[in-house]
């Protein structure tokens, strides 16, 4: 009987066959070049830089220590980590369906029929089963197994950058509301300096109660706004903490000078963009996994071809069960499938065939948000170049009139109320420098993570 089945077995193994479409990834919306590039200073690729340590670029050892902390203890980036570990075991259990599956069993009964004595029955046995692979789906569902979990891959990689971009941008705002802070206090230094000229000035009777009121509400509003600022920086300290997987409480971020240099960005070609974000890399294997579960849902229409084979003692006696009378065993091959399932299988394959169709949809829109989103951050920061530039032009002037207006003040030519509006005009410029420089940094880390991260080719 082996003999007769071993032919049939090896003629049935190499007939096989992978049902289903092979994959080929779809085209994508694409253009020679990005738009806003366009007289965009272009810097030279870092090959020898580290892949994916973008933030060396500001050269700022706190941010890059900051950074470091997030792949290890950020507890999303911690959830997906293990997300991607479940991923890969459930490949594992794909790979393993290919060989053969050894059971064992033994057993002690005593069990009687009415009327009738009582028995024993005893038995071991082992026992083998091995579906063959005709049709392809385990083949296909390997497949699709391994382009899930390397979407999975791609997903930690996403929420990773998305984490460490999102610090960064915080880390960034902090600096600068620290440089606005010693703004408004130096500000309220020099409020309180003129609020003692003035103080004096009135005792004397050569002021008036009205400007002694304006030299008051002027420094208290300065008071006012720099502990505005106070929150606001408290806030964003907590949220680097949390992004850190630290208790807000346990982490304080030490006042101290923005030293951070921009970096110079290099031009990413568009097919660049997307071999270099992670988010595109989930929706294009997202999609492979989608291409073989069709051709799962295709296998149904054929049947399954299972070989079984078991062997092992069974006897009424338990010193005697391992003996050549009581071998027992069972060989041959065993084929089901589906007769009549009225339409089901048909359902599962226009079922899986239009999750592709969603998925190659997914695939292209996130490939336009890509491109949309490095267009955008393009010229925001073009333009924020010459918008700084004006701005600390406009600030020099505003500090030049205010300087001017309070020596006019003191030789007696004007009233305060000028000074005043000068100072005014003069703090608001300068903090509008400020808020421009916070802009411009946040805008460069949006980009960098916009093009996935990183100098150089894909990561």
């Amino acid at each position: 009987m082996t003999k007769n089945f071993a032919p049939l077995f090896l003629a049935l193994l190499l007939a096989g066959c992978t049902v289903g479409p092979d994959y080929q990834r779809p085209p994508a919306p694409m253009t020679a070049q990005f738009k806003e590039a366009k007289g965009w200073t272009q810097a030279t690729p870092q090959d020898a830089a580290a892949k994916g340590d973008w933030w060396a670029g500001y050269h700022d050892p706190v941010l890059s220590s900051l950074l470091a902390q997030v792949r290890i203890s950020n507890q999303n980036v911690a959830q997906y980590a293990a997300q991607y570990r479940q991923a890969q075991a459930l490949v594992s259990g794909a790979r393993a369906s290919f060989f053969p599956t050894v059971t064992g069993t033994a057993s002690s009964t005593r069990s009687a029929t009415s009327g009738g004595s009582p028995g024993n029955s005893h038995q071991a046995q082992v026992g083998t089963s091995w579906e063959l692979d005709l049709w392809g789906k385990l083949r296909r569902q390997l497949e699709e197994e391994s382009a899930t979990a390397d979407a999975s891959a791609a997903e930690l990689a996403n929420i990773t950058l998305s984490a460490q971009s999102e610090l960064a941008q915080d880390y960034f705002q902090i600096r600068i509301l620290d440089q606005q802070i010693a703004l408004y206090q130096r500000s309220v230094a020099a409020y309180e300096r003129y609020l003692t000229v003035i103080e004096n000035k009135y005792r004397a009777g050569s002021e008036s109660r009205g400007t002694l009121s304006q030299a008051q509400t002027q420094l208290e509003s300065a008071r006012a706004s720099a502990q505005d600022l106070q929150w606001q920086r408290a806030q964003l300290e907590h949220a680097v903490a949390v992004l850190m997987g630290r208790p807000p409480a346990t982490f304080t971020l030490a006042v101290a000078p923005l030293t951070a240099t921009l970096p110079a960005i290099p031009a990413t070609l568009p097919s660049q963009l997307l071999q270099r974000r992670p988010d595109i890399a989930y929706a294009e294997r997202s999609m492979a996994a989608a291409n073989a579960a069709v051709g799962v849902a295709i296998a149904g229409y054929y049947p399954d071809l299972t070989l079984s084979a078991s062997g092992g003692y069974s006897s009424s006696t338990l010193h005697n069960l391992i003996s050549a009378p009581n071998r027992v065993w069972s060989l041959g091959p065993e084929l089901s499938g589906t007769l009549l399932d009225f339409g089901a299988t048909r359902a599962s394959v226009e079922q899986a065939r239009a999750s592709y169709d969603a998925s190659v949809a997914s695939y292209r829109q996130s490939v336009l948000t890509a491109f949309e989103e490095v267009e955008n951050y393009l010229v925001k920061l073009n333009t924020l170049e010459g918008e700084l530039a004006t701005q600390r032009r406009a600030a020099d002037a505003a500090a030049e009139s205010a300087r001017v207006t309070y020596n006019q003040y003191q030789a007696g030519m004007i009233d305060y109320l000028d000074v005043a509006t000068t100072e005014a005009t003069r703090l608001s410029q300068q903090q509008s420098v400020l808020s421009l420089q916070g802009e411009q940094l946040v805008a460069s880390v949006q980009l960098i993570a916009a093009l996935g991260g990183g100098y150089g080719g894909p990561g």
